[in-house]
């Protein structure tokens, strides 16, 4: 705990530069250090969550977490039913689409195998 409050008295500066001579000593001791300092809130990120959290931003991003999810309906029963028809028709697109890679690359391959056929024929050893 003395270390702690020698640190704390000359401020951040002393952390990173004890968080690099713990990584340069022996690497968990450097990773200790720095997730101390996460975890105890000494760089200061923690007063960072609490302020975008009264922003506008936040009030949206926690919203969100909250359980808008593109599963549950939101109320409106008309967006509910264009979303629901947007994602059926995204994934039918993308069913096509991978049906025509695949088209694509059996086509590639028997072309391929059609070219080795060829050659093959024409060097066919003469015994």
């Amino acid at each position: 705990m003395q270390l702690v409050a020698t640190l704390d008295e000359y401020g951040k500066p002393a952390w990173i530069t004890a968080m690099i001579v713990g990584f340069l000593l022996w690497w968990p001791i450097g990773l200790g250090v720095l997730a101390y300092l996460i975890w105890s809130g000494r760089m200061g990120c923690g007063a960072w969550k609490h302020e975008w959290k009264d922003s506008e931003f936040g009030r949206e991003v926690m919203r969100w977490r909250r359980g808008m999810s593109p599963l549950k309906s939101t109320g409106n029963r008309a967006f509910d039913q264009y979303r629901e028809d947007t994602l059926r028709r995204l994934e039918e697109e993308a069913e096509e689409f991978q049906a025509f890679l695949q088209r694509l690359r059996h086509a590639k391959d028997k072309a391929e195998f059609d070219q080795f056929m060829a050659e093959r024929r024409g060097a066919a050893p003469t015994t």
